[in-house]
């Protein structure tokens, strides 16, 4: 009594708050123990459906599928099972559904806000023995994958007919991963995000039925009929269904491609210079900001000697007459905002090094520090309000006695701070944390969006909510429920509904 009396604490209240506390317990161990012994039940329907070898539930293969790259920690599901076609896909989800079993698609783990955890337990879908490129039309320009198939797999595929697609996050990811979770990456400014360049979705539903979300077999390049299911599932990061198949716009490869380098003074002038090149019509296939920071790490990690400014990467696309000129008017607009002088790239193995270390700054930042973890934030605001939000967040990050270097897709006003976080400090990590949800929230002051293409997965749920506001998430729980009134597809992620 006396020791509840220090702590400030009456009898009355402790002893409700000590009861709320071990029913919540109970009913967790009893939903576990539930769950568990109904995957005991349904394994030999598992391994009947795709095989002996199909089936695992060895705890690293279980590890490896809990996690992704994002800072969430492992959440392994109870069993990993390997289909190889839809139909085995379709009878394992009726198997799920008849047990309750919560289902979470797996591709290839480089998702950023820990969107395949399996934090309610369950299957998870391991899709990477479902890896054919099918209905390849080059004369219509599109292309049908399976959902193991990634983008450097098809491009190689491709590399024979003169096509290639375009859509590139950075990480060698699945196809159909991508479209779960709207990636784009560094050509969007030109070619788009997967929302613009996917035309139809085969999609297993949580109790086994498979829609095509255009019709079985459509593939036309634009179309007005009905509602606009496509994109529905694209951005879904698995909450709704099962992509099983995707089917893709190509693009013809360009004659010729030139890319440079340019540092700034100023993020303003480095921004300046990028709207103006928009403005000015030029169709450039990529432009990439990196702050001073940031080009200190790559110049260290990828031995290279970029002046330690803010700088710009670019990239244009077209036949050489046209190039001539896309590249002139860039370079007199850069000029104009008291940039360096272009440093060329123009063959493809120096090109190719030059994107490399763009694409490895996620490793270099983490170089900067030994030991370190880097934890990646993603938001993306009106071009217009790009250099603001950038100056402040270097600032909050000074303040916060935080290293994040800064790199972005600036031709679509999307950046990230490539977090290096110690693991061991819980001080930063909680740092961190505050320093995201301030980051986020600065973007929606301004008229933008808490995340550009990493997705909402766990990490930015509540985020979600003061984006769209409650009425669209009603509309969104709405269609969750009618889709998977069970709440087995991939839960506890996107929305707050189910949280675990």
């Amino acid at each position: 009594m006396v020791k509840t009396m220090l702590l400030g604490l009456r009898p009355s209240r402790l002893v409700p708050g000590l009861r709320r506390c071990l029913l919540q317990c109970r009913n967790v161990n009893s939903e576990n123990t539930a769950r568990r012994a109904a995957v005991d039940r349904v394994l030999s329907a598992f391994r009947s459906i795709c095989g002996p070898d199909g089936v695992s539930l060895g705890e690293a293969v279980r590890e490896q599928h809990g996690k992704d790259e994002s800072v969430h920690k492992c959440r392994p599901p109870d069993v990993v099972v390997f289909p190889r076609c839809v139909e085995e896909v379709s009878a394992l989800a009726k198997v799920c559904h008849d047990h309750n079993l919560p289902i979470i698609p797996f591709g290839t783990g480089t998702g950023l806000e820990g969107g395949v955890g399996a934090v309610k337990g369950g299957v998870c879908f391991s899709l990477r023995n479902m890896d054919q490129v099918l209905d390849l039309h080059p004369e219509d320009f599109d292309v049908t994958v399976e959902p193991g198939v990634t983008r450097k797999a098809l491009n190689a595929y491709l590399r024979d007919t003169g096509l290639w697609f375009p859509v590139d996050p950075g990480a060698d990811a699945s196809l159909c991963g991508m479209a779960a979770t709207s990636a784009s990456g560094t050509n969007a400014v030109r070619y788009g995000t997967m929302r613009e360049n996917t035309l139809n979705l085969e999609v297993v539903l949580s109790d086994g039925r498979i829609i095509h979300t255009a019709g079985k077999g459509r593939r036309p390049r634009k179309t007005s009929a009905g509602y606009n299911l496509t994109n529905l599932f694209v951005g879904s990061e698995g909450t709704l269904g099962i992509i099983t198949k995707t089917t893709l716009r190509l693009y013809g490869i360009p004659e010729a491609m030139v890319s440079a380098v340019c540092s700034f003074p100023s993020i303003q002038a480095a921004v300046d210079s990028t709207v103006q090149i928009l403005q000015a019509g030029v169709p450039i296939a990529r432009i990439e900001f990196l702050d001073d920071v940031m080009i200190d790490a790559c110049n260290r990690f990828s031995s290279l000697t970029y002046p330690v400014l803010p700088t710009l990467f670019l990239e244009f696309h077209g036949s050489e007459r046209s190039l001539e000129e896309q590249v002139a008017t860039a370079e007199e607009i850069a000029q104009s905002n008291h940039g360096s002088d272009f440093q060329w790239a123009r063959d493809a193995e120096t090109r190719s090094r030059l994107w490399k270390a763009r694409h490895d700054a996620w490793y270099a930042a983490q170089a900067l520090r030994a030991g370190s973890k880097a934890y990646s934030t993603d938001v993306c605001v009106p071009l217009s309000r790009l250099p603001q939000i950038i100056v402040e967040t270097k600032e909050d990050l000074l303040e916060s006695r935080l290293t994040g270097p800064i790199a972005g897709h600036v031709g679509d006003g999307n950046f990230h701070c490539l977090m290096v976080v110690d693991p061991n400090d819980p001080d930063e990590q909680h740092r961190v944390h505050l320093f995201a949800e301030r980051l986020a929230r600065r973007a929606l002051a301004m008229g933008g969006t808490c995340t550009g293409e990493h997705g909402v997965g766990l990490g930015k749920r509540v985020l979600l909510q003061e984006e769209v506001g409650p009425l669209a998430i009603q509309v969104m729980q709405g269609l969750k429920e009618t889709l998977d009134p069970k709440n087995l597809m991939n839960p506890g992620k996107i929305l707050l509904q189910g949280d675990p």
